[in-house]
């Protein structure tokens, strides 16, 4: 990376990542600094990330939105991209955030605009899919620090920042290479975070929402952003999606159910 830029760190969050750890570290080969911060792994993470020259950081779970700003506050410069073990920097996004960096002509926009988001490419069932849920699935990933920070939320986390958030070209690769099984026990995870979240924020499970929710969200994302061109794997990934909204509705319903019944 030209010297004239600021300077880039990588922040990495991992658990039992080994397989898939080794081409996210690859895509970020023209960063210099680059943390990871695992949770445990028992399966040779820590040292795979050494090889690769990370600086590995132990630190048990805190919910991914804390695992996360703790990574970003362990980097060594302000500007950090944030990554999951199963995502890869494609080249085309590679060249974006250098040139998005590059101080010069644009040194004005990178202080007027401190954080970045980009198209994220979901790979499911073997196939990247292309429309409906799982693209473009714009995520802000690269930002300044000081201006920018995650959200405490255990689960369904993002970056929060007051200033103006820019655009740039090139896919984030999401390739977790997970069985359907395995996906499927993650988002039951996810749905119970999510509704333990949403009794939290002193939000409530209706009725109609159980039904209506998952209903919108398929004409939302298999029909308005066409998610039937991804063919049997778009429209599986979809159904799971309006699954998992009938799920964390019904989860909030079993949790008000069972603390109507202790009054």
């Amino acid at each position: 990376m030209p010297t004239s830029a600021p300077p880039l760190s990588v922040a990495i969050i991992t658990l039992n990542a080994a397989a898939q750890l080794e081409a996210c570290l690859r895509s970020v080969d023209f960063v210099a600094d680059i943390v990871v911060v695992d949770s445990g792994s028992t399966d040779g993470t820590q040292a795979l990330a050494e090889r690769f020259g990370a600086r590995v950081i132990h630190l048990d779970w805190r919910g991914f939105g804390r695992q996360k700003q703790f990574a970003v506050e362990s980097c060594n410069n302000d500007w950090v991209l944030c990554l999951d073990a199963d995502e890869r920097v494609s080249p085309a996004l590679q060249v974006s955030i250098k040139n998005a960096l590059k101080s010069g002509s644009t040194a004005t926009v990178i202080q007027a605009t401190p954080a970045f988001r980009f198209p994220r490419c979901n790979r499911f069932l073997g196939r990247y899919l292309k429309h409906g849920e799982g693209y473009p699935d714009w995520s802000l990933r690269l930002f300044d620090r000081r201006h920018a920070r995650w959200s405490d939320d255990d689960v369904h986390e993002k970056v929060e920042t007051q200033s103006p958030v820019g655009k740039l070209s090139g896919d984030l690769l999401h390739d977790s290479a997970e069985s359907l099984t395995s996906y499927l026990t993650k988002q039951n995870r996810y749905t119970s975070l999510a509704a333990e979240m949403a009794i939290k924020a002193g939000k409530r499970a209706t009725f109609p929402r159980l039904i209506l929710s998952p209903l919108l969200r398929f004409i939302k994302f298999y029909l308005l952003r066409q998610g039937y061109r991804d063919g049997l794997p778009g429209l599986i990934h979809i159904a799971i999606g309006c699954f998992n909204s009938f799920m964390k509705y019904s989860k909030m319903l079993e949790r008000q159910f069972s603390d109507a019944a202790l009054r």
